[in-house]
């Protein structure tokens, strides 16, 4: 696990589990959103886009999170591990509002600054029918790309003990790196 794509709805936690990925293994994270947003919520254009997305796969290693499923193909590409957040819809959009609640005003730390949070139905029905509208384009994606692992972590408790899990390994790796 050196170059890690972190995907799965807004709400699901994927800043919140690269960043934690990140302090364990100590692999730069990167948060696409910071990346695609320019101040204001102005979107980036497709070309620039992807070859920022390009660029930032080049590094030697990575934790990318974001969804961002147009361009996802460039990350799987590159990746050797794939992270999907695969929670319910209840507990994502549950997440996402309590997110804009928390934030509003300010600009999260995992966003560019200059986009300031705001609430918006709008944005809750995205979170809401992600299952239903790209949850299956998610995972047709994924098969496209069998070379690497797939982890897909289903609930909060899942999310808690691959990390459990991952800390104890990673350590032991290391040492044994160390060693060698």
């Amino acid at each position: 696990m050196r170059k890690i794509a972190v995907i799965g709805s807004a709400g699901s936690g994927k800043s919140v589990l690269a960043r934690a990925l990140g302090e364990i293994t100590q692999i730069p994270v990167y948060h696409l959103d910071a990346w695609y947003w320019k101040p204001g919520w102005k979107p980036s254009v497709d070309e620039e886009w992807e070859a920022v997305q390009r660029e930032l796969v080049q590094r030697g290693q990575w934790i990318m999170d974001g969804m961002y499923t147009k361009s996802l193909s460039i990350r799987l590409t590159a990746c050797d591990t794939v992270i999907f957040l695969d929670l319910p819809q209840w507990l994502t959009t549950y997440r996402a509002i309590k997110r804009s609640l928390q934030y509003r005003g300010q600009t999260r730390p995992d966003l560019a600054e200059g986009c300031v949070e705001t609430w918006s139905w709008e944005f809750v029905k995205f979170v809401w029918t992600f299952r239903q509208k790209k949850r299956s384009e998610v995972l047709h994606t994924l098969q496209a790309f069998p070379t690497h692992a797939v982890i897909t972590l289903r609930t909060p408790r899942e999310v808690r003990d691959f990390l459990k899990r991952l800390r104890l390994t990673w350590d032991a790796e290391i040492r044994r790196e160390r060693d060698q």
